[in-house]
């Protein structure tokens, strides 16, 4: 997919994998264009190099993905944090698959945030299947009951701050609980 695609591929329904040994690694700019691909990213995306280098980032979000986490984590990145997540990919085939990320920013000699460096490990069926797929379609389902996006999203993290009160925990905590 170019950076000049507005196209996203039909969905499948086919999973892709990844071995338990192996990372996913990309790099991206300030702006989240991809500036490094490895060939794991490569193969389980179903891009070439060329497709993947200068492509924004978000050219694999998938659908069923809450608006509400691509804002936490821009909101921790941006603001010089790391951050771990559970993500759900589209390749560019239209396949999906899980990951648990950790994306981190990248800095300049004078700690400047130059860009970002994702490293993605294979996420735990279990915990895909019992707790994050749940809460995410709630707040998918929240997301979804407002037709302008920002207060979707802002409707989306008001419920995951409930269920995170609910629980007792911040969301590094819950995500390190599971």
């Amino acid at each position: 997919m170019s950076e000049n695609s507005n196209q996203r591929p039909a969905l499948t329904g086919r999973e892709r994998q990844f071995a338990d040994d192996e990372l996913i690694v990309t790099k991206t700019d300030k702006g989240g264009r991809i500036t490094y691909a490895n060939r794991t990213f490569l193969r389980v995306a179903h891009m070439t190099e060329a497709e993947a280098l200068g492509t924004p980032h978000n050219c694999i979000r998938h659908p069923d993905m809450p608006r509400v986490v691509f804002k936490l984590l821009w909101d921790q990145i941006g603001a010089g944090k790391e951050i771990f997540a559970y993500v759900l990919n589209r390749a560019r085939n239209g396949d999906y698959y899980w990951v648990f990320a950790h994306v981190t920013p990248s800095r300049d000699m004078g700690g400047n945030i130059i860009g970002y460096h994702s490293n993605r490990r294979t996420a735990d069926r279990r915990i895909v299947s019992e707790i994050i797929t749940p809460v995410y379609k709630a707040l998918l389902d929240e997301e979804a009951k407002h037709s302008r996006i920002r207060e979707g999203m802002a409707a989306s993290e008001a419920l995951l701050g409930k269920v995170l009160r609910e629980r007792g925990q911040s969301y590094d905590q819950f995500i390190f609980s599971l």
